[in-house]
């Protein structure tokens, strides 16, 4: 991404508060121009939780768009997911 000349954060962190009271945090594998999160995985294969995870993050940081990648499998896997937000974009 350096190379690429992307601004990017490696492991971005936020809050995660229930009822006005910080509970946690989660933190985005990489947050890309302020407006991609992606999140790596190394897993056989992908399955529902990894996906509402990656949907998680998109509705949490308020991005429109993100990119689950899984490097486990014998060939890459990757899915493009969208926050319902910004369906309209």
């Amino acid at each position: 991404m350096t190379r690429a000349g992307l601004v990017f954060g490696r492991e971005v962190e936020q809050a995660i508060y229930y009822d006005h009271i910080r509970v946690g945090t989660r933190r985005a594998d990489f947050v890309v121009e302020s407006q991609v999160i992606v999140e790596l995985k190394a897993v056989i294969n992908m399955e529902d939780a990894h996906l509402a995870q990656a949907k998680n993050y998109l509705v949490a940081y308020d991005f429109p768009i993100g990119l689950l990648i899984n490097f486990g499998n014998t060939s890459l896997q990757f899915k493009k997911v969208y926050n319902k937000k910004y369906q309209d974009l």
